[in-house]
């Protein structure tokens, strides 16, 4: 067996047994998951785990038992998966290039406007459907339960100077523009003021499970997170592909060890 054989067949030995408890999780999370937003998770992730599990024995049992054919479908799949995550990565700086919060002046936090993402961005959170959805997930998440409990005893000059997250600040208190009264983090009097051209202001409540959910701050700030980690997702994406094209030329290497191995002993 030359080396290219055994390397690959360790790689896909490793990424068989990885992929075991990515099923694993995604079949507890079905039977398990309390919301919805853990259950919409259950799908992909059993998916992926079967995909890898797929892959890696075409790869494994291809490499080890010198089966040409599993070598050229695992090579196959290989090159997709690499022009995919490439498109992807692409798509990831093209979409999050745009959109940053506003400083404002003495505040700990930025304010965040949804008309300074891009379109394609700005066209997922502004479906009915898509925003109901992550809305019962923000909620679900007690993203703003966590902010109430955290800053309930703060005066507003202290919550003011407090350094809160995109969607903290967008979907958990009212636009500064509004200049509601501060009474804690859970009420906000508006004061009959309607000055404001800002259309978040009328969208707020008090009600714990309203807030600025439906503002358009709050889709800003969900997708300043999502901007910072499609960034993230983006740079590991390089280092995966990297390894993949590592893995391809190997594989390359071995499909053609495995093709003159049975060249040989067909004569």
């Amino acid at each position: 067996m030359k080396i290219s054989n055994n390397l690959v067949g360790l790689l896909n030995f490793i990424t068989f047994l990885l992929s075991i408890p990515i099923v694993v999780a995604g079949v507890w999370l079905s039977k398990q998951g309390s919301t919805e937003c853990e259950k919409f998770l259950d799908k992909p992730v059993i998916i992926l785990g079967v995909f890898l599990m797929l892959v890696s024995l075409a790869g494994l049992i291809g490499a080890c038992c010198r089966v040409s054919w599993l070598l050229w479908v695992y090579l196959l799949v290989m090159f997709l998966l690499i022009v995919v995550l490439f498109a992807f990565t692409i798509f990831a700086f093209a979409v999050t290039n745009k959109g940053a919060g506003k400083v404002l002046s003495d505040k700990g936090y930025k304010e965040y406007r949804l008309g300074d993402y891009s379109n394609w961005l700005q066209k997922r959170v502004n479906s009915t459907k898509n925003w109901n959805k992550i809305k019962s997930c923000l909620i679900d998440s007690k993203v703003c339960s966590t902010f109430q409990e955290k800053y309930v005893n703060d005066t507003i000059t202290e919550l003011y100077k407090e350094n809160l997250s995109a969607l903290q600040a967008g979907c958990c208190k009212p636009s500064d523009d509004c200049q509601f009264t501060y009474v804690n983090t859970t009420n906000w009097n508006n004061n009959g003021n309607t000055s404001s051209s800002n259309p978040d202001c009328n969208t707020w409540a008090n009600d714990a499970r309203v807030l600025c959910f439906n503002c358009q701050s709050c889709k800003a700030g969900l997708l300043d997170n999502i901007k910072s980690n499609w960034k993230k997702t983006a740079v590991v994406n390089i280092v995966f592909l990297i390894f993949l094209i590592v893995v391809y030329s190997v594989g390359c290497c071995a499909f053609r060890n495995t093709r003159r191995d049975n060249e040989y002993w067909k004569h």
